[in-house]
């Protein structure tokens, strides 16, 4: 159990962190190169959705390092121990929709609910920084 942890761990950190350093860079980045209100909301909004792309991958390739190495526990159901199944499972996972047709059995559990937690916050982060972003262009008009 204490691998799991520290793996999770591992994972979450490292989406955090990757998902600051994007938005970060967005906000410094891009208000000196935008031409135009509505080329910065969307740069943002694209940024965002690479940020979030990376992060879901990330633990993708958690979930096939932990499903190969069987000591974690599996993933069942409509699953193939294929890096894409395991994109699509934390896809569904991180985004929180939840399809259900892929259960995960054992230690592994800990990741999915942990992914479910992350990519909500995660999400959560995104809109309220393209929130705050858009004020700063309502306030100049």
């Amino acid at each position: 159990m204490i691998w799991t942890v520290m793996l999770v761990s591992f994972l979450v950190t490292a989406a955090v962190l990757i998902h600051y350093e994007m938005l970060y860079r967005l906000a410094t980045l891009m208000p000196g190169k935008a031409t135009s209100h509505r080329y910065y909301v969307l740069v943002g909004v694209l940024g965002s959705l690479c940020a979030h792309a990376i992060e879901v991958w990330l633990f993708a390739f958690g979930y096939y390092f932990m499903v190969n190495s069987r000591v974690f526990g599996a993933l069942q159901g409509n699953f193939n121990n294929t890096l894409l199944d395991c994109s699509y499972f934390s896809f569904t996972t991180y985004s929180t929709l939840g399809v259900g047709d892929i259960e995960p059995m054992g230690h592994i559990r800990f990741l999915v609910g942990l992914e479910s937690l992350t990519g909500f916050v995660l999400i959560t982060w995104t809109a309220s920084f393209i929130f705050v972003e858009m004020q700063k262009f309502w306030e100049d008009e």
